[in-house]
């Protein structure tokens, strides 16, 4: 699909960061292919006026989901260091909004809503329409997805801007998405 955003719209960027790409502590097998995808969604939103907001991960060295703390996750995105930083190749704007969560070393976050402020800010700033893309399409982009329908938001998935950390995830989270009211847009841009 064309992108066909207007100003009141949101293109939400969810962790497209180093450690979840090729060569990362925590890739996603295909999460690369993704970026052009994106930085085309990216250029559509900056033509037609609309916010750009891009999530990270931003944990601290001893954040509760590794595995050395009892969590099922690697180390990974931890604050300040290159596995945290945004792919190289993602063609983020000066004026971007930069969303960093699960912060905190004692509680997770997989949604770019989770203790952000996110909603509040949308609202702020009068959208209506969210349009979500990035990684991991079972976990993150999942959980920023939902979230959005419940701070009111109508939601649109890009599912060729996302891959998930498994196939059978995947399905399953474009099942619960759809059946939770989210739009998934399918075909090429």
């Amino acid at each position: 699909m064309s992108p066909c955003l207007e100003p009141t719209d949101t293109l939400i960027i969810v962790d497209v960061q180093n450690g979840f790409c090729r060569g990362g502590a925590l890739p996603v097998l295909g999460g690369d292919e993704v970026l052009p995808v994106l930085n085309r969604w990216i250029q559509a939103a900056e033509r037609a006026g609309a916010l750009i907001v891009a999530s990270r991960d931003w944990h601290p060295a001893d954040h509760v989901s590794f595995r050395d703390r009892g969590g099922p996750w690697p180390v990974h995105c931890v604050q300040g260091t290159p596995g945290a930083e945004f792919h190289s190749d993602l063609r983020l704007p000066a004026d971007a909004i930069i969303v960093s969560k699960a912060t905190s070393r004692e509680q997770e976050s997989y949604s770019a809503f989770g203790g952000t402020g996110l909603g509040d800010l949308l609202r702020q700033r009068g959208v209506s329409r969210v349009w979500v893309g990035g990684l991991a399409q079972d976990y993150c982009v999942r959980a920023t997805a939902l979230d959005a329908l419940r701070e009111g938001f109508e939601v649109h998935l890009i599912e060729e801007a996302t891959c998930p950390v498994s196939a059978e995830g995947g399905r399953r989270a474009i099942e619960e998405l759809a059946a939770a009211g989210c739009f998934i847009e399918r075909g090429g841009t």
